[in-house]
This record gives C-alpha cells, structure tokens and sequence, in this order.
C-alpha cells in the first residue's frame, strides 16, 4: 500500500473518484550497487539502491465507511505496459490483506497464466481490500 500520485492520472482513479492508495503486489526485493554519472555527481562510488518489483492492483469499486462496501480490486493483464512498477521500499505504507472474492471464480479455471513470474496462474477476478483503520482510542 502506497500513496497515490494526485498530480499524475494514474491507475488510482475510478468512475471520476480519486483513490488515495495504490495497491500492489510484491513479486521481488532487489538492491543494486548504482555509480551515478550525472550534472551533481559527487564521486565513483558505488551506492547501494533497494527497491521492490511489483505487480498493480486496479480499483474496480471504491469503497469505504459512508458506502458500507469494501475497496474492490483487480489485476490488469500481464501483457499491459503498466502492469508491473518498481517501487521505493521507504514509500510502502503497510502492509493489507487482498482476500479473493471466493463468490467468484479464479480468473484462470485450468490454472495456467501466462507468466510464472507474476503468479497470474493464480490470480482471481476480484478481491476486496482489507484495510486497517488507525484507531484513536487507546
């Protein structure tokens, strides 16, 4: 779970609503010794860089306390550009529970997707964003 850009037209919104998360699923932790060559250089050394590979949830159904329903999610095809990201470590809010909508069927019944690498062999149509709300009494 991450902040959403609000300047940027993005996976976050749905039906006109803007959503103020972003959700995904983490498919690896990498780090990266990077030299940066560039205007502000400071030296040859290497740095190390840690980032996460992640596969994008999209909103099918903004929920939330005044509509009484749960943030409804799904993936987007492996073959689209947008699909998969690779995120900053210290921009991950928390950790939420994606459940599957067991009402509804796997979207692969003969279990094969098309990359072992995103686990979409696996993936449902629909899951419902479980969500802990920060509560003020003690």
């Amino acid at each position: 779970m991450v902040l959403a850009n609000p300047n940027n037209d993005d996976l976050s919104t749905t039906r006109s609503r803007a959503h103020r998360f972003r959700y995904a699923r983490v498919l690896g932790v990498y780090h990266a010794n990077v030299v940066y060559v560039g205007l502000g250089m400071v030296d040859y050394q290497p740095r190390r860089m840690e980032f996460l590979w992640v596969r994008w949830y999209r909103h099918s159904i903004v929920g939330g306390w005044a509509s009484r329903r749960l943030d409804c999610f799904h993936f987007p095809s492996v073959t689209q550009q947008d699909s998969f990201g690779f995120i900053d470590p210290s921009d991950v809010l928390r950790a939420c529970h994606m459940i599957p909508a067991f009402a509804q069927e796997p979207l692969h019944l003969d279990g094969i997707g098309m990359s072992p690498l995103a686990r979409d062999s696996s993936d449902w149509v629909t899951y419902y964003g479980m969500r802990r709300v920060a509560n003020s009494s003690p």
